[in-house]
């Protein structure tokens, strides 16, 4: 079977963490969290970054920067994990889903305008697949209306808008570290941190409320309770194995991007001829090769390639069912204007196996087999 996903390993992760077994330490802040930090800070022009146990508690995180408070609304895309809503919906918020776009499954940044009201508090644009949402609209339409931008770049680490690293753009970005991502760590994430008003407050609600850092730098004598906080801090471990990526993140980055020009020059055939539609990359956007997915005619016929190419020992995956049509959804948000392409679009996606370690010839059975699928 050729897994839908198989968690990056590049060799040197063991080495880093038998290291830290050496110096007996093993909590956040350490050697290979600091090298991490600075790895992000340096490889996509934020001011701040810190790793975080996760993309969700990022998230958590950036509503409580922004003082998200009860009553707040949040723009953003239905199309998205659950935790780019919870994080704010724990502080209070109501979440305000509007439609995306049909070529890149990103939001429409058209459509936002038209959903802020007076109780707007922030838009969260989420770059789906590591391709950019419209960045600069949204920076426009955030600074005329006086309100935060959040980027939800959980998938977009490596990528960029018109050559600015996504995450680096808004007030706050936030990635993760899953072991479904690019660059993994099991689980872990980092928060970037843009507006520089949010430095130091962001250091204090990472160690649960306290001025610990201040305290490890020198600065004070001992640390206290300053502010509300939680754990956040990602273990050392995790930044040992994840810096052991960090130091072939290109390397890793290329790699991918030829299996996906590969899955992408191979179906272009299918595509042309109308039996699917590829993905679509704006000019202005330099991505990431996160997934590769195709999109069929409805969701009868992606339950039918799903199972053909189970049948012939392939994995592939559809993606969210969209929050706006949830349970929680409906409790905690609403759906703003006509969802004209939201529940459609995520209906026809087919997600395709793409990992560092799939071989080029799997990719062409794969492509294979769904020509085969589609009889051409």
């Amino acid at each position: 079977m050729i897994q839908f996903n198989i968690p990056l390993i590049t060799g040197k992760e063991l080495q880093n963490v038998s290291k830290l077994m050496e110096q007996n330490r093993f909590c956040g802040d350490g050697e290979f969290t600091k090298l991490c930090n600075k790895w992000i800070k340096d490889n996509t022009g934020t001011g701040s970054a810190l790793l975080t146990s996760s993309c969700t508690h990022a998230l958590e995180m950036a509503a409580i920067l922004i003082d998200v408070q009860p009553g707040d609304e949040i723009i953003m895309p239905s199309f998205t994990f659950v935790s780019t809503a919870n994080a704010f919906v724990l502080r209070g918020a109501k979440i305000v889903f509007v439609d995306i776009r049909p070529d890149t499954l990103n939001i429409d940044e058209k459509q936002i305008e038209k959903a802020v009201s007076r109780k707007t508090k922030a838009i969260v644009p989420v770059h789906y697949a590591g391709v950019s949402c419209e960045m600069d609209t949204i920076v426009h339409i955030a600074k005329k209306y006086g309100l935060f931008v959040i980027e939800d770049a959980a998938q977009a680490v490596m990528s960029k808008y018109k050559g600015v690293s996504l995450g680096a753009i808004g007030d706050i970005g936030c990635y993760s570290f899953h072991e479904t991502k690019n660059y993994q760590s099991g689980e872990g994430g980092a928060i970037l941190l843009n507006n520089p008003t949010f430095v130091e407050r962001a250091e204090i609600i990472r160690e649960k409320g306290t001025d610990r850092s201040k305290f490890y730098r020198g600065q004070i004598d001992k640390y206290s309770w300053v502010d509300i906080g939680s754990s956040y801090l990602s273990s050392d471990i995790n930044a040992a194995f994840l810096y052991a990526q960090f130091e072939v993140a290109e390397e890793i980055n290329n790699r991918r991007k030829r299996l996906w020009n590969r899955y992408f020059y191979g179906l272009t055939v299918l595509a042309n001829s109308g039996k699917i539609e590829l993905p679509s990359i704006p000019e202005e956007c330099e991505h990431n090769a996160h997934m590769f997915y195709i999109k069929v005619k409805n969701i009868t016929e992606r339950t039918r390639l799903i199972a053909y190419l189970k049948d012939n020992q392939i994995q592939s995956v559809f993606h969210y069912i969209p929050l706006h049509s949830s349970t929680a959804g409906k409790k905690y948000g609403y759906f703003y204007g006509d969802d004209v392409f939201t529940t459609v679009e995520s209906e026809r996606l087919l997600r395709l196996p793409l990992y560092y370690e799939l071989k080029d010839d799997q990719v062409e059975y794969i492509i294979g087999k769904i020509k085969e699928f589609f009889d051409v």
